[in-house]
Order: structure tokens, then sequence, then C-alpha cells
């Protein structure tokens, strides 16, 4: 296998891992926010420790796929989220056998699931389309400086997903002093793991813009 077969087949592996590890990691956090902890006396959902990750997934995905192909796995994993919501809950409209138990113990946590993706998938879509304009207004500004589109498209895109999901899922559910400590225990775990994970879209190799027609015209990353 030449060099060009190896860059070929590395581009490859890394788009099926950004790929399968952003849609995975999204529908762990819908599933995980069904239950409220606390964390130092502070109400939290517990999908907060996993969903920020995807923020440099995502920041990956804008080097290694381009802008529309990011768009497409945004709302493709939208789209994955509700399907896993009508089958959960397909599954506790299903008889239980008679062997099983817990039938009503599977309906009362995972059967308000709904409410939850809906949500969740509103506020990804929102924000990660946000996130997606911002860091390529950026990038074709400067070719220049990849932490900083990282960081300035977080920063906004952070709050408006924080804002949407915490009080669209929970208020009427919880306590309202309960909402606003779940989205400021948010706001500081998703603001850290993302301020966090920026060093790691240098992982990526530049000049991937191939893969992506709108993106060929654009200047070619170059590391600060």
């Amino acid at each position: 296998m030449n060099s060009k077969d190896k860059g070929t087949a590395a581009i490859s592996c890394a788009a099926v891992f950004i790929v399968a590890a952003y849609a995975g990691l999204q529908m762990l956090s819908d599933i995980a926010s069904l239950k409220i902890g606390t964390v130092a006396d502070l109400a939290v959902d517990m999908g907060t420790f996993i969903y920020p990750f995807t923020f440099t997934l995502r920041d990956m995905a804008h080097k290694l796929l381009g802008k529309k192909s990011t768009r497409t796995l945004v709302i493709t994993t939208g789209a994955l989220n509700l399907f896993m919501a009508v089958y959960l809950w397909l599954c506790t409209l299903a008889t239980p056998a008679t062997t099983w138990p817990l039938q009503k113990e599977f309906a009362a946590v995972l059967g308000p699931v709904w409410r939850i993706v809906i949500v969740s998938i509103i506020a990804e879509i929102a924000s990660e389309l946000v996130d997606t304009e911002v860091y390529h207004w950026f990038r074709s500004k400067t070719a220049r400086h990849q932490w900083a589109r990282v960081l300035l498209s977080n920063c906004i895109s952070i709050p408006i997903d924080n804002f949407i999901f915490t009080f669209g899922a929970f208020i009427g559910v919880v306590s309202i002093g309960a909402v606003w400590q779940i989205f400021m225990m948010n706001l500081i775990v998703k603001a850290v793991v993302g301020i966090g994970g920026i060093p790691l879209i240098y992982l990526v190799p530049d000049k991937y813009d191939r893969f992506d027609e709108l993106d060929r015209k654009d200047p070619p990353d170059a590391q600060p």
C-alpha cells in the first residue's frame, strides 16, 4: 500500500470514528438525561457529562468532512434520536412476558424520553447549525488559529443549546429552582469540556476539504 492509499485509509477510519462516536454519544446523553442527580449540591441531569464531548467531535467533523457533511451528520443524528424515542415508546406498549416483572419500572423510566429527546433534538440542531455557520464564517476570514474558531463557535452555540434544552426539558417537571441549578451546572460542565477539548481539533489533519465541494474553494487550514 502506497502512502496515498494509507492516507486515504486513515481518513476513512477517522471519519467512521467521528460519525459513530458523535451519534452514539448524542443518543447516550439523551437517555442519561432522564436521571437528575446532585453534584456539589446542585441538581444536574446526568447526560451533561457525556453531551459536551459531541462538541469536540462536531468540530473535528468540520475539518474532516466539511460544512455540508457536518450539517447532514447533525440532522441525521437528530432523526436517529427521534427514532429511538418512538421505538422505546412502542416497547412500553408491548405486552410484557409473565416472567418479566419490570413493565411499570421500564415505562416509568424510559417513557418520559419523548420530552427529553424532542427538546434535545431542537436544541442540538439549532445550536449546532449555528455553531457550523460561525465556525465556517471564522474559517473564511483566516486559515490560522484553529483554536479560536472552535472557541468562538462554542461560546455562541453552548448557551443556545443549554437554554433550549434545560427549560424545554425540565420546566414543569422539577421546581424552577432546580431548573436554574440544572442550567448553571450544565453551562459550567459544557464550557469546561468544550474548552478542554479544543486541542483535539489539531488531531485531525488539514486539507480534507476535498470531501465537500462547497469547501474546496476555501483556503487550506494552517497551524498557528
